[in-house]
């Protein structure tokens, strides 16, 4: 009995490694390969699969998910003779599952090292400068590389990202003094921007007071020589009406002399010719007065003796100033 029940052992354990050997369930986004006797047969997609035991072998199971590989620092060399290391990002994701099983033996080691010739052969046609602000213009060219090459792996490169990209420690030296030195020229820039805006608006505020008082002393004067000549023309209109004589003008100008003196400053004065005419025509108005008070402004009165040459021996006649005739002023 004892062999009979090691042979009945043994054919449950075999039914039972049979039964789970033809059962594969494979998980949603996975795909598998299976091989009979080491030929392809099929690709099990997600869900419940029944294959062969024994027969049929599962080679690879495959993730049908975008997936994400980081390379490490490649040193690439530029156009200008420098060395810069470069991390990339790859995200590609595997379209058919028997090509990237049969197609390439390991499709991650060929994508990188298909992307380190690429950008090599990309940075190498390019400077410095062109390599630092030109990330878009690299990655659009790796991608379009990479998909053609891998397009018959099976894999399909959806992005390709530059990480990093790193100069050397003497240029990066070089490029943070070009920063600090383009930065202080843009802040002296901005200075002076700001201090002649300053002067401009300042100039700008000055000459607007100067134009504004410039026309406030206009107005000013044209106002007082507006009212000067309004007393004027009241002056002259009250003499006019007033049918002012001689006397009355040679009077008035007798007291404006004293005006000339005014002042503590004034050491010298000059009296106009005209205070003669006027001492004149005042004398004679008033001798025609001391006339007509003593009776004898006619003529009648006493005789004045007149002044005696002792050297002609004859009587001096005094000089008579012949009358002048004042023209009326008319203030119109």
């Amino acid at each position: 009995m004892e062999p009979v029940l090691i042979v009945l052992v043994v054919l449950v354990v075999v039914a039972f490694i049979a039964l789970i050997k033809t059962i594969q369930v494979i998980p949603q986004a996975s795909a598998a390969i299976v091989e009979r006797f080491g030929r392809y047969t099929r690709t099990l997609s997600a869900g419940l699969n029944i294959v062969v035991p024994f027969i049929d072998t599962i080679r690879n199971r495959i993730d049908l998910r975008e997936q994400v590989v980081p390379f490490p620092p490649q040193p690439v060399i530029t156009s200008d003779n420098l060395v810069v290391n470069i991390d990339t990002v790859i995200y590609y994701q595997v379209t058919d599952p028997r090509a990237a099983t049969y197609e390439v033996a390991s499709y991650i080691q060929a994508i990188e090292q298909l992307t380190v010739t690429t950008l090599r052969n990309i940075i190498g046609s390019m400077d410095l400068e062109s390599t630092l602000t030109s990330r878009e213009v690299i990655n659009a060219g790796l991608r379009g590389v990479l998909d053609e090459a891998t397009g018959r792996w099976g894999i399909r490169v959806n992005r390709v990202e530059l990480k990093a990209i790193e100069p050397p420690t003497s240029i990066q030296d070089s490029m943070e003094k070009q920063m600090r030195a383009d930065r202080d020229k843009r802040a002296a820039i901005l200075t002076a921007e700001g201090a002649r805006q300053a002067q401009i608006l300042r100039a700008e505020g000055e000459k607007q007071a100067a134009v504004l008082q410039a026309e406030g002393e206009a107005q000013a004067a044209v106002l007082k020589a507006d009212g000067e000549a309004a007393a004027i023309r009241t002056v002259f209109e009250a003499i006019h009406d007033g049918d002012a004589d001689q006397k009355l003008l040679a009077y008035q100008y007798l007291q404006t002399l004293p005006q000339l003196a005014q002042g503590d400053s004034n050491k010298l004065w000059i009296i106009p010719s005209e205070v003669g005419d006027a001492l004149k025509g005042l004398g004679g108005a008033f001798s025609g007065i001391a006339g007509n008070g003593n009776g004898n402004g006619n003529g009648s009165g006493p005789s004045v003796p007149r002044p005696v040459d002792t050297a002609n021996k004859s009587t001096a006649r005094p000089r008579v100033e012949p009358t002048r005739e004042y023209p009326k002023i008319d203030p119109e």
